[in-house]
């Protein structure tokens, strides 16, 4: 039977193989820019090496994660190295939660229609995220799946892994009664919220990416909803042996993410007076007309991270954060209760 008369290779079924190849050729020296002590062979193999860490009781620590529809904001503004480096510093947040620091890093890249200069820029955001956070990028994947995704449309996701000595481990398990929240700022939306920002922005407030941000002191829309995701890795590294508990306020902001770091027997209870709103946050709850409650679950409303300290260590905690050019202050503290969040001191 005749599927018809013409011949058919596999870019006419939308799969462009010297695109594939450019994109590869791009992204080398973004890969080996990132090389670290632990990195075994070269760029191009089917897989990547990497030495085992040597010391006592180690064990390894792996996560995954996307940045979201803030893609979208990415393709309409013709800016794809922001959410590269996003990827990354989320990854590395997660793993910190657990007191591990990285050790490498792979990443993937679909598209509907591959474009080497776009996969060129994700990768280089990737690479500078890597060389921030001391981790190499020894590996990944670009994939053109035409029929899945609809051009410029692409995805986005990294796998990191990392070390932590066994005993060195933090979580839930090791916070007090009496514990103190210490809260880190966040650099805007990070890599959450953007599905309801961006239908606030773009379709209640009618602003595109390259309008002025309202109250943003003239930075564009862009700038405001591309703005990288911070690390917390410099500003925790010198004091992860004080810290009892972290954690990374991602989807579900602060009630859906600081619970995970809390014993069946304790609460967290936050203080919302301790910090002002961002004008940030401000804009999309009075453009949305979103309740607070809606708010705080679907954005981190400032916070991007909260380390759980015994109180004799706030101030080194505060000190280590300071030199690393990342502002924190006291949230509230830890008491007796069920596992749960609780919100105080809410201004009308």
């Amino acid at each position: 039977m005749s599927g018809g008369a013409g011949s058919l290779d596999y870019r006419s079924a939308g799969v462009d193989i010297e695109a594939a190849d450019d994109a590869k050729g791009r992204i080398q020296r973004l890969v080996e820019s990132t090389r670290t002590a632990g990195v075994v062979g070269g760029f191009g193999s089917f897989g990547g090496l990497f030495r085992a860490p040597q010391g006592p009781g180690n064990v390894l620590v792996a996560s995954a994660d996307g940045v979201g529809t803030k893609i979208k904001v990415a393709i309409e503004a013709g800016v794809h190295d922001t959410v590269g480096h996003c990827l990354v510093n989320h990854c590395t947040n997660d793993i910190l939660a657990l007191g591990a620091t990285p050790l490498f890093f792979l990443d993937y890249v679909a598209f509907g229609a591959l474009e080497p200069a776009v996969v060129e820029a994700v990768v280089a955001g990737v690479a500078a995220g890597c060389r921030e956070n001391g981790c190499a990028l020894i590996g990944g994947e670009t994939a053109e799946m035409p029929g899945l995704y609809t051009p410029p449309d692409y995805d986005l996701a990294g796998f990191i892994v990392g070390v932590v000595p066994e005993d060195a481990a933090i979580g839930a398990a090791k916070v007090c009664n009496g514990d103190v929240l210490v809260a880190y700022e966040s650099s805007g939306l990070h890599t959450n919220g953007y599905s309801l920002a961006r239908r606030i922005v773009f379709e209640r407030l009618e602003l595109t990416v390259s309008d002025p941000f309202p109250g943003e002191n003239g930075a564009t829309v862009a700038e405001v909803l591309l703005c990288v995701h911070r690390s917390y890795l410099a500003a925790l590294r010198p004091v992860l042996g004080k810290v009892h508990a972290l954690a990374h306020i991602t989807g579900g902001g602060l009630p859906g993410n600081l619970n995970r770091a809390l014993p069946g027997s304790l609460d967290a209870v936050v203080d919302e007076s301790t910090w002002e709103l961002p004008n940030l946050f401000r804009v999309l709850e009075h453009g949305g007309n979103v309740a607070r409650d809606e708010m705080f679950r679907a954005f981190n409303m400032g916070v991007g991270a909260v380390a759980i300290v015994d109180p004799s260590d706030v101030d080194i905690t505060v000190a280590a954060a300071t030199a690393a050019g990342v502002r924190t202050w006291v949230l509230g503290g830890v008491r007796p209760g069920t596992g749960v969040v609780q919100f105080t001191g809410r201004s009308t």
